[in-house]
């Protein structure tokens, strides 16, 4: 059973930055992939960013290319995103994710982002 916890969500001006961090209660390594899921009301949940964590490769969703930045460190068991730039549509609950295989098996909780025009 993998826990996830996550920080760094809060309100910023447009343009602004904000680091999101996803502290794993296992090595990261356990699994195949992390990653950062956003939903915002009315709305889908969408993978924003996802990390291989054998290999480090990255995909990222075409409207935060270039703006975000997932990464991950082993030796403190977390997962971070990195976002700047932020848009007002960037406003979402941003959700760690966990997938020892193929699937997205543990969620946490969700750290609120809110972006201001």
């Amino acid at each position: 059973q993998v826990q996830l916890v996550e920080s760094g969500g809060g309100s910023v001006q447009a343009g602004g930055s904000l680091r999101l961090s996803c502290e794993a209660s296992g090595h990261i390594y356990s699994n195949k992939f992390m990653g950062w899921f956003r939903q915002a009301p009315g709305k889908e949940r969408e993978a924003v960013a996802i990390i291989y964590t054998g290999g480090r490769s990255t995909n990222y969703a075409d409207s935060v290319k270039g703006r975000f930045t997932i990464s991950q460190d082993n030796a403190k068991n977390t997962v971070w995103l990195q976002m700047n730039s932020l848009l007002p549509e960037d406003t979402a609950m941003y959700i760690c994710a966990a997938a020892p295989d193929g699937t997205w098996k543990y969620w946490g909780q969700g750290t609120q982002v809110t972006v201001s025009s």
